[in-house]
């Protein structure tokens, strides 16, 4: 394992730096950076130009790019030795919506300092996902330039839109293909399999989402003249979606392999009830198969929203029709293409009773996996190993998509990618009291560092 001289300056210069770290965060999680929703446009404005003038005090020349839709990404960049490697760095500033604010337990926009019961976190939207890790590169750079600086070329690629889809910046990327040219790319959207254990993610899912909608009848008919002979619309569906799993809970996709499983460290059963918040006396889904296998390895389907009579607008009458919103995903080796065409063909021929069917599928993206043998990724992953005391690197998959690594590689066949940061599980990124543990900041950043002082010497 490479043995780095540098290290206790640089994590000292970084554990200097907590007060500007928690301002810096506590600024930026200030705006409600949503940038789908108009009545938040303000906030979206704020937080751009805190990310400009934030770029442009890091020493970066920044430039803007505005898109139709109201986002704007930003490219910074610093020129290095002449011929010598470039460095790309992601994160994005925009967040899903908090959600209802009475399931925080403190102000989402306000960042908060609290004891969790093993240390500190910083709690607030966006903490982690991905603010968190933007202020992680910041603090990474400064610690560089109070170390001697690097010689490397840098791009710093902030993202303004990555929560929906990322359309803008995947169009700048076929525009302007000459600005995302590198040879390593470091994206930090991604975190340790548990705090304190450093971790390079090396699959994503892909997948799509896709809209089934039944009809059964001209319209709602009463449930005391017609129920019992009228076909009802949500019993069909229901009876569609369940198909689409066994009885103890694996996907099911008629003509889709569903059976693959993780050769990797394995995803402890009891970690992973407690990461995911699972009821006790509920089990996992799987039946005794690893989740790391049913999360990395295997296509999954979710129901993510389901539409008929309200409950509170109940009616004694037979419904004619419902609808469900389904986000699939795919594992790396799989075609995300494929498999949402089979998953289609499913669902219509799963349809009872002559049922009428429609399937929508949108927003498809393919899965993605990186290799980490490379000169790159083998430093990368010493530095990673000597930030967080010389523990060794784990390697996991993501069931989340970033369509984004994909894309990069494409206009860098040759490069070397790593995907990491400060989202580890008790982040609970997206949902409510969403936080950051500071000590991954330090170490992340620390690791980060290291790098940008080493590669290429």
């Amino acid at each position: 394992m490479t043995q780095f001289s540098n290290i206790t300056e640089v994590k000292s210069h970084i554990e200097g730096q907590r007060d500007q770290i928690f301002t810096q965060l506590k600024e930026i999680v200030s705006f409600n950076s949503v940038h789908s929703d108009p009545t938040l446009r303000e906030d979206y404005e704020g937080a751009k130009k805190w990310v400009k003038n934030t770029l442009i005090d890091a020493g970066l020349s920044v430039s803007e790019y505005p898109a139709e839709d109201g986002t704007t990404n930003f490219i910074g960049t610093r020129a290095g030795s002449e011929g010598a490697p470039t460095i790309l760095l992601y994160s994005h500033f925009d967040v899903v919506p908090a959600g209802p604010l009475d399931l925080w337990d403190t102000n989402p926009f306000e960042l908060t300092e609290r004891d969790a019961g093993h240390g500190p976190r910083w709690y607030g939207r966006g903490a982690a996902d991905c603010k968190g890790n933007l202020v992680t590169h910041l603090a990474a750079l400064r610690a560089v330039e109070a170390s001697g600086d690097t010689t490397l070329n840098l791009t710093y690629v902030v993202e303004g839109s990555e929560e929906m889809g990322g359309g803008a910046l995947s169009a700048l990327i076929k525009e302007k293909p000459e600005l995302f040219k590198a040879d390593v790319i470091l994206i930090a959207d991604s975190g340790n399999a548990a705090v304190g254990v450093p971790t390079l993610t090396t699959s994503l899912r892909g997948g799509g989402q896709v809209t089934v909608t039944v009809n059964t009848l001209e319209g709602a008919v009463h449930s005391g003249q017609y129920g019992g002979a009228a076909p009802d619309a949500v019993a069909a569906l229901v009876r569609i979606l369940d198909s689409l799993r066994d009885e103890h809970g694996r996907t099911i996709i008629d003509g889709v392999d569903t059976t693959r499983t993780w050769d990797g460290v394995p995803y402890d059963p009891d970690t992973f009830r407690s990461d995911a918040g699972i009821l006790d006396g509920v089990e996992i889904m799987g039946d005794g198969d690893n989740p790391a296998s049913m999360l990395w390895s295997r296509p999954a389907i979710t129901i993510t929203g389901f539409t008929s009579t309200p409950v509170a607008e109940a009616l004694n009458a037979v419904p004619a029709t419902a609808s469900a919103k389904l986000n699939l995903r795919v594992p790396a080796g799989q075609d995300a293409v494929d498999v949402a065409d089979k998953l289609k063909d499913h669902l219509i021929n799963h349809t009872p009773w002559g049922a009428k069917i429609t399937v929508e599928v949108d927003d498809i993206n393919q899965p993605f996996a990186t290799d980490i043998t490379g000169p790159g990724m083998s430093i990368l992953a010493s530095c990673l190993s000597a930030s967080y005391d010389n523990k060794e690197l784990v390697t996991e998959g993501s069931g989340g998509s970033i369509p984004l690594c994909t894309e990069l590689i494409e206009v860098n066949p040759n490069a070397e990618l790593a995907l990491y940061g400060v989202e580890e599980p008790l982040t609970v990124i997206h949902s409510a009291n969403e936080s950051v543990d500071p000590h991954e900041i330090r170490d992340i950043a620390t690791a980060e560092a290291l790098f940008l002082l080493n590669y290429g010497k």
